[in-house]
This record gives C-alpha cells, structure tokens and sequence, in this order.
C-alpha cells in the first residue's frame, strides 16, 4: 500500500533523504510569508515522502506538482536532486554543519520531467518553486495554492502560503560580483573545439545565466589563464587574442577578444574582469601565450618563460599598450578589471612586486587587484586594491583599507560564510548582509563552472565528482552543473547565493530613502548582535525576518509616512 507525506519548507532548507521510522528524520514544515518586488524570484520547497509497505514497482506512480499564485507570478518547478559529495569539509572546521560525512547532497535544480515525479521507497525528495512577480503588479498580500496530483488526476494534497508583493524594483546590484567562468572546461565538458560557433553558443548561455543571478561581471581569458594548473602543465587553449610574432616585432588580433566583449554586454554583465598575466602563487613565469610563428602555431611562453625575463617583458611592453588602445576605442577600459596574480606570497613578494609595476606602467588608469589575506604584504605596498577571504578580513576591515573586496574558497570552513554542500544555506546567504554592512566593493569566487581536478590534472564529470577529486569540499569548484542541452543547471546553493544579493539590493533601496545608518542599525537590531564576518545569527529564520522588517520600513517610507 502506497502513502505520501508532503510539506512546504523554506529555501534555506536542505532536504536530506534520510528517514526514520518515527518520522523525525523528515523536514520540518515552514509556511512563512514570502516577499518579493517586481521581478524578484522568491523561493520554497515542496517536500515529499513516499511509505509504501510492500515491493510494488513504482514507474505508474507519478507525481504532478502546480503553484498558482493570484498575482498572476512566473513560476518555475525544479527537482531537487541528490549529489554525491564524498569530502565535504577540511581538516578544520566548526559544528555549523549539516553534516561531516560523505555521502549525498540535495544540491542539483533540474527540469521536472514532463511524465512526472516518481517517489522513491521511504526517502524524502523535494521540489524547488520559484515565484517572481510582474512589473507593475499592485501591492499587497496575495495567496498562493500549491497541489499535488497523481497520475490519473487524483488530488494527493494541498496547502497555500501567501505571498507579499512590494511595489517597486530593486535596484541594480551596487556589489561587483564576479564568479570565475572557465571557457576551458566548457570545451572540455562538452567536447567540442574552443571559440568554434558551438563553443561560443555554450559561452553565451553559461555567461547570461551567471548574469541572470546578479553576476555582473565576467572573467575573461586574454590568454589561456594560470589558475590551479600544476607546474609544468596546460589546461585547454583558450585564447582570446590573436598574437604573431614576425621577428622581434609581434602584432594583436582583438577580432575575438572583440566579440567576447559584445557577448558579455549583450547578455548584461556590466564589467570586465582580465585573468592574470602572471602565474599563481608569485608572479614567476608567463601564462601560455599561443602565436603564429612563420605560419606554425607555437606557444611562445609558459611555465618556461621567466616572467621578468627579456622575451616576455619585451612582448608585455608591446601588447598591454595594443590592448589598452582598443579598449580604450571599444569604450570599454573604465570597466575593465585586471589581475596581476593570483595569491601572492612573502617569498614571491619582490617578483609579485616587478610584475605588478610592469602593467602599473602600461595600464595607469586601470583598477589592479588581486587575491590576498595577509595585511603584512598589502602594509608593505604590495597589493593596490586586496580581494581579501572572509576569514582574515578583519585587520583590513580596522585599518578602514579603501575598495575592500571579500573571496572565500575550500578552505574558508570555520566559523564565515560559505557555500559546501554541507553547511547550511543561512550560512551562504549572510554573505549579502555582510558585504552591506561593510561596504564592500566586490565578492569574488573563483568557481562557477569549474570540472578539473586540484591542479587542473585531470578532467571530470561533476554529476559525479564534485569535490575536485577528493580535494575541495564538495560545493566549492562549481555553482552550475552542464545541461546536456548545451544550458546550464543550477543549484540550490547558487539560488540563495541570489538571495544574498537580493538581500543587498533591498538594503541598497532602503538606504536611498533613509540612510547607512537606519539600516546599519535596524540589521543590528533584527539581529540582536553585532554582525561581523564570523559572527552572525545561525537560524534560517533571521534573514527572511530581516528582509520582511526591511519590506515594510521601503512601504512606509515610499508612502510618506
């Protein structure tokens, strides 16, 4: 005999498979009003659990799930789906886990299957719903009907929750917000040859689905970037200028860099972000550089090529004049971010130092900025504008260090926020909060679509390996998984990493129409403590509370009362 249990929870929850006999092991019900502006997607969850007490095979028994809302709202259904995640935490880390343990992970958003939702013997699963109101809908609290049919029509189950719509828009996102995306591994994921039109379909969708989760800026490969390659090794080409060398003299093709830039405007991005011309952890050799040498394609640098050597500063000293002009022509250059390299270190500082001088003396009026935690080598001058972890943030924090950017990564894992698959989503999201708070100029990550192993030694499938090869936390390399349609997948946790921002945003409108310091304080007092970057409110509920006490200070104050 067949029996369903069903409950709304919220989109801060993680729906785990686990069950027990007496019921515990289950999701606990949230139906908590939810509360949006025009165009913003708010979220739940609809869980279910099937008993059965026999064998019976389960391929006639499906489930039809709806959403109608009376505001006439865009909604979208997704499947949660399960994901293994066999590391999914480092050596050190703090008991603000769901779990320590291998195992899997609801992580995965994908289409629901037009036959419908099959249940799986004594296991939750859930469905993740996305509401987004129209422009221009009126004000006001609105209810919305969630069911559950079976196959042959039946109603299974039903249950409402409401939904409070606010009448404006948020503002555009004041945040930079970058997420690395890695052309190479698109190419490689879906086999196909880097910048052939078919690569370019799979860039264009990948890049306007980052932007369509408040990414607005985009990292962009000049040459193949050095980032989390072995010593020695290559990752896929992926080049976007064109370069030739016809004795000592060297000419640029921009023709691609070109249309890259066109894609990533056209899909909405708002900035440029350059990859590093130098490599990671010290600035000592030149990325690859690919050029046409006596009409033979050759690489002419790489892990060979000192970076303070003649030969690669002579082509520097050629190119970053070239490519500053044409971005200067394109209109492009106040937006364009660059990185010298990733991550420097004490022993790297003088070679860190003479690379970061090189293209200071080329590029004077373009913003530099680059990775790095310890406010020692940034006292000394190192670094101009420091993208510091969220973990070592407070010294530069005191000091009051201008354009303060914030990155977490595998081994962000005690006590700050992140997004392993194992912590809880509350603990993705604060980052929103904290980067208001702290007037942040950007948030960096340098994972969205990342499918390699550590060092970029081996390639893999992240439907099945997504902790780097036993490497990273599971979580931390990718937020989108690659659709077999060429479309990205996404994620819960790049959902609420949406929220975060979204959370930005109303305290952004707030500010507008009361000040920092209204705001400032109304988070503390939500909070009821002093929000700091390790220290923040450890509930699912604080943060939907805070945006609804945040709703309703935006109504008063447009109202005029």
């Amino acid at each position: 005999m067949l029996s369903y249990r069903f409950a709304l929870t919220s989109s801060l929850d993680k729906v785990f498979s686990a069950w027990t006999p007496d019921g515990r092991g289950g999701p606990k019900p949230s139906c908590e009003p939810l509360e949006a502006f025009w165009g913003q997607a708010v979220s739940f969850q609809i869980a279910y659990f099937l008993d059965c007490s026999g064998i019976e095979l389960l391929e006639d028994e499906t489930l039809h799930f709806s959403v109608e809302t009376g505001c006439g709202c865009t909604v979208r259904l997704r499947r949660v789906c399960l994901m293994p995640g066999r590391l999914v935490c480092s050596g050190e880390h703090d008991d603000d886990y769901l779990s320590t343990q291998a195992g899997l992970y609801p992580d995965l958003l994908d289409e629901l299957p037009p036959e419908g939702l099959q249940g799986v013997h004594r296991q939750w699963r859930s469905v993740w719903a996305d509401l987004v109101p129209p422009p221009g809908c009126p004000a006001g609290l609105y209810p919305v009907e969630v069911a559950v049919h079976g196959r042959d029509g039946r109603q299974l189950w039903a249950a409402s929750l409401s939904l409070r719509v606010l009448p404006a828009r948020l503002p555009q996102l004041r945040l930079i917000h970058t997420e690395f995306l890695h052309a190479d591994c698109l190419a490689d994921s879906y086999r196909v040859e880097p910048f052939s039109e078919r690569h370019w379909g799979l860039l264009e969708n990948f890049i306007r689905y980052a932007v369509q989760h408040e990414v607005n800026m985009v990292f962009t490969p000049l040459f193949t970037p050095p980032l989390d390659t072995a010593r020695g090794g290559e990752r896929t080409t992926v080049q976007l200028v064109g370069v030739k060398k016809q004795g000592e003299r060297y000419s640029f093709d921009f023709s691609r860099l070109d249309r890259w830039i066109e894609l990533c405007l056209g899909c909405g991005a708002r900035y440029i972000e350059m990859a590093p011309l130098f490599t990671q952890w010290g600035a000592e050799f030149a990325p690859k550089v690919m050029a046409e040498v006596n009409g033979v394609e050759t690489r002419l640098f790489g892990w060979d090529t000192p970076a303070q050597g003649p030969a690669y500063q002579s082509f520097l000293a050629m190119f970053l004049p070239a490519l500053r002009g044409y971005l200067a022509q394109k209109g492009v250059l106040q937006k364009t971010w660059f990185h010298v390299s990733d991550e420097p270190r004490e022993k790297n500082l003088e070679s860190y130092a003479a690379a970061r001088r090189c293209m200071q003396r080329y590029l004077p009026d373009s913003p530099l900025f680059d990775a790095c935690s310890d406010y020692a080598l940034y006292a000394k001058g190192a670094v101009s504008r420091p993208i510091v972890s969220n973990n070592h943030i407070a010294p530069f924090l005191e000091a009051k260090v201008p354009g303060l950017w914030t990155y977490y990564c595998c081994v962000q894992g005690v006590d700050v926020s992140n997004r392993f698959f194992a912590m809880p989503s509350y603990r993705n999201r604060i980052i929103g909060v904290q980067a208001y708070l702290y007037k942040l100029e950007g948030f960096l990550h340098w994972g969205y679509n990342f499918y390699n192993t550590r060092f970029s030694k081996q390639r893999v499938d992240p439907y099945a390996v997504t902790d780097c090869g036993e490497n990273f936390p599971a979580g931390d390399a990718f937020l989108v998984y690659p659709g077999a349609d060429g479309r990205p997948r996404g994620s819960i946790r790049l959902m609420v990493l949406m929220q975060a921002m979204d959370d930005y945003r109303a305290l952004q409108l707030l500010e507008n129409l009361s000040g920092y310091d209204t705001v400032a304080e109304m988070i503390r007092q939500e909070a009821g403590m002093r929000i700091t970057f390790a220290q923040y409110p450890r509930s699912k509920e604080f943060l939907p509370a805070l945006r609804r006490r945040v709703g309703r200070e935006i109504e008063r104050r447009m109202a005029g009362i």
